[in-house]
């Protein structure tokens, strides 16, 4: 990871709070595609959930009974995720350096953040921690670009804050640009949608607390919800906000 990836990387520490209260969780049906893909129930399984951030897919994975362990390089979004979870073991580190021993897991889970990863370095590291016959689960959650007040929006974030994806930086390569990289692993991919109901509040703090917001100061992210406020209201005058994604999953299963 480069030093301007992983300083708005960590940049998410200053919202840590707002991040956890704000960002959707993840449906129940994105679980049940990651057994369907792997043939292995999540239940006991040894998962470490990399860029954990506060907990959102740590928090869900345990629920459905895996033994996981968060793996964070930001110090206050880990010591928030260790306060909500006190009993899930967290480590701090990269996607890049895992800090785990060889073949130690049966699942390794990067919700949003394997843009945050060089695939050059990620890819052989996964490939070390897992042992034959796991699996690498990638997913990024973001708004449906194919409702159109929602794509509305993104033309709005991209026009004023040269952003798109709803203030996320994209989900990048998952493989090595290196066309002679030894690492050819054939991914899964799923797309699934689901909503949820929030207050328009709810739905502009969770704007906010995209990295992109983070880079562009206070006073600007200030200007750009105001207006979006506005915005937001002619399509849900009573403040209850329809908010629809798309999970998009991509697993691989490393050769036994």
């Amino acid at each position: 990871m480069t030093g301007p990836k992983i300083h708005r990387a960590l940049s998410f520490d200053a919202v840590a709070a707002q991040y956890d209260a704000a960002r959707p969780g993840y449906p129940p049906i994105l679980f049940d595609a990651v057994e369907e893909i792997t043939g292995r129930s999540l239940d006991a399984s040894r998962v470490f959930d990399i860029g954990a951030g506060t907990g959102i897919a740590t928090r869900l994975l345990r629920e459905r009974g895996a033994r996981v362990t968060a793996v964070e390089p930001g110090p206050v979004m880990a010591a928030h995720l260790h306060r909500s979870l006190p009993d899930v073991p967290v480590v701090r580190g990269l996607g890049d350096a895992l800090p785990l021993a060889d073949g130690c897991a049966d699942l390794l889970t990067y919700a949003q953040s394997w843009h945050w990863t060089d695939p050059a370095f990620s890819v052989p590291e996964a490939l070390r921690v897992l042992r034959p016959g796991g699996a690498l689960a990638l997913w990024w959650n973001v708004f449906d670009p194919d409702v159109p007040w929602i794509a509305d929006q993104d033309a709005r974030l991209r026009e004023r804050l040269d952003a798109g994806a709803h203030g996320a930086p994209g989900r990048g390569p998952v493989l090595p640009d290196d066309q002679d990289s030894p690492y050819r692993l054939d991914f899964t991919e799923r797309r699934l949608h689901w909503t949820r109901s929030v207050s328009l509040h709810t739905h502009l703090a969770n704007l906010a607390s995209h990295s992109a917001f983070r880079v562009v100061g206070d006073e600007a992210t200030a200007a750009f919800l105001a207006d979006e406020r506005e915005e937001v209201r002619k399509v849900f005058p009573d403040g209850a906000v329809e908010e629809e994604y798309a999970v998009d999953l991509a697993v691989t299963v490393k050769p036994s």
